[in-house]
């Protein structure tokens, strides 16, 4: 089968290494793979080549994770406010002396691609601001060079369509959802009207566009995601990066990647594949990744135990219930328990069944099905997950019966730490609901806004500078301090109307780093600047409320706020 084949058919799993292929190469049957610079293989395997397909679903290093669009609902109000941009101090510093617009920083949107039509993403003189387009969904045209599968379109591509009275004929790559025009148009939305009908973040930076193709059916079926929502995989995500890396050009072209994309699935302490690879890529020269923190505050998805709180260390063990709506389709649950303790879980279904307390190896595989219920359950064990180290039980629930469902988390033997974590899926990602009885608000930032070296924000409202109710927060599983900052993502400005997400707040903090990228390495005054930097340059600079002690679990180390990293600097 063709390379482009496989990655395409539902018939080849996809799989991330990190180490060496030649035991997949010998023992499997590979179509092809493809390397992550040095940092990741995706391997592309024929499923029916898999002796126990449950190892591959639930390897948890292995299986892509799965990722939803992080735009929460409309906004009010049709016409274009610039208040977020101001309360951010973007407007400020566009204007003379410092006339920072993103000129010469590349934006790279990897979402669901870009109405390159909207006069929003063109020049004055009506060509295209935007350099390329890596559609992954399209088949029909040439992939970029070191890749097998989509289209790409460089900026001659779409000036040509737009010439054209048929420009879909010349480049057919559309945004049908909106949410990838959005975030590009918050961040780098051209100057229309002189600023009055619409202006983004950085209106003359350059735009790259990489259109995410969903997951396979056979992730939705294991992830148990309904089928009209969207959902993208995570070696999908990581490819559009590394092709996005190769648009800059250090000390002289930087890139600044934005994220609007999250999910619960993972460690939340920063250890999956593509936090490490964020990572990575943000520590290099005139790089930086800017990473939305979801929208799962207020969802009761989190639960956050301890069998040494006054509550549980009488019984040494600690009752969780999850509350589960009707018809519903089932769900992934994750639990990762800390160092040093080995953790056991039993469940108790609505109508009384019992599942008893299950104790894995080092790695084992579990299902069961009730007798009255139609619910099964499968429970995967890892003893030490392989990137973060620690203990992860993965429960998935199918058809679960409508009620209360009980989970009772015990250690095997004497309690040294304790704690736990327990993590539902995204609420897009639910048919219907499920959400704790007791949930946590916090550490609800959704992955990979728990990457070390990425900036990670939460949300609130420009306007009335209020946090965002249904904003992740912090901290990191690990203590790891994120968010970084807030910065404005209710009632937004886009194309059409107003919007209200933590991917808008993402987009305008991707428009700021590109407004400080251009008087950093364009304008040479920083020339060696890269994420870790910027991102301390901008906590220097953030607003704070002499109410609140910082940093803290909702705003971080305060609200962005471009102008006052420039007032620090010249010591105002």
């Amino acid at each position: 089968m063709e390379c482009r084949d496989a990655i395409l058919s539902n018939e080849y799993f996809d799989v991330i290494t990190d180490y060496e292929l030649a035991r997949y190469t010998m023992e499997q049957e590979v179509a092809c793979y493809v390397s992550i610079e040095d940092f990741y293989n995706i391997v592309y395997l024929n499923r029916r080549a898999l002796a126990d397909a449950d190892e591959y679903f639930f390897d948890h290093r292995a299986m892509p994770k799965i990722y939803g669009l992080m735009q929460d609902s409309a906004g009010e109000g049709p016409s274009f406010d610039p208040v977020s941009l101001i309360a951010s101090g973007i407007t400020q510093v566009q204007r003379a002396p410092l006339n920072l617009t993103g000129q010469g920083c590349v934006i790279v949107f990897l979402d669901t691609g870009i109405d390159y039509t909207n006069p929003v993403f063109r020049n004055p003189d009506g060509s295209s601001r935007i350099l390329a387009i890596w559609d992954q969904t399209i088949q029909t045209g040439t992939a970029p060079a070191g890749f097998f599968y989509g289209s790409e379109y460089s900026r001659e591509d779409i000036n040509r369509a737009l010439q054209s009275e048929t420009p879909y004929e010349i480049v057919p790559s559309r945004d049908e959802n909106g949410h990838g025009s959005n975030l590009a148009a918050v961040a780098a939305g051209s100057i229309l009207d002189n600023g009055i009908e619409y202006i983004g973040a950085a209106p003359e930076a350059d735009i790259v566009v990489v259109k995410l193709k969903e997951c396979k059916d056979y992730f939705r079926e294991f992830y148990l995601i309904p089928g009209n929502v969207p959902a993208y995989q995570e070696n999908d995500i990581m490819l559009g990066l590394m092709y996005a890396n190769g648009f800059a050009r250090a000390f002289e072209r930087p890139v600044v990647y934005c994220l609007g994309v999250g999910t619960n699935y993972g460690d939340h302490g920063g250890s999956s594949a593509l936090s490490r690879y964020l990572d990575a890529l943000a520590v290099r020269r005139s790089r930086a990744v800017v990473v939305c923190g979801g929208n799962e505050g207020n969802a009761a998805h989190h639960y956050q135990g301890n069998l040494k709180s006054p509550e549980s260390a009488a019984t040494g063990r600690e009752v969780v219930e999850v509350r589960v709506g009707p018809d519903s389709e089932g769900f992934l649950m994750q639990l990762w328990g800390n160092l040093p303790d080995i953790f056991t879980v039993s469940v108790r279904s609505p109508g009384g069944e019992t599942i008893p307390p299950v104790r894995l190896g080092v790695q084992d595989i579990i299902t069961y099905g009730f007798i009255y219920e139609r619910t099964r359950i499968t429970i995967a064990g890892s003893l030490v997950e392989t990137a973060s180290g620690e203990e992860l039980i993965t429960m998935r629930i199918q058809a679960p019966t409508a009620g209360i469902w009980t989970f009772v988390v015990e250690a095997v033997r004497d309690i040294n730490n304790g704690q736990f974590n327990i993590w539902l899926p995204v609420r897009q990602f639910l048919n219907t609901e499920a959400s704790f009885l007791k949930p946590s608000p916090y550490t609800t930032l959704t992955e990979p806004a728990m990457a070390g070296d990425v900036i990670s924000v939460s949300t609130y409202d420009g306007a009335n500078r209020s946090f965002f109710i249904e904003s992740g927060r912090g901290f990191a599983r690990t203590g790891e301090i994120n968010p970084d900052f807030a910065a404005p993502g209710v009632n937004i400005s886009v194309i059409r109307g107003k919007q209200t997400g933590s991917s808008l707040a993402a987009a305008i903090t991707a428009g700021a780093v590109a407004q400080f990228m251009q008087w950093a390495v364009v304008e040479k005054n920083n020339p060696l600047v890269e994420s870790r930097e910027i991102k301390n340059y901008l906590v220097r600079g953030a607003a704070r409320n002499r109410d609140l002690t910082y940093p803290n679990r909702e705003w971080g180390y305060g609200q962005l706020d471009i102008q006052g990293t420039f007032d620090v600097m010249i010591g105002v």
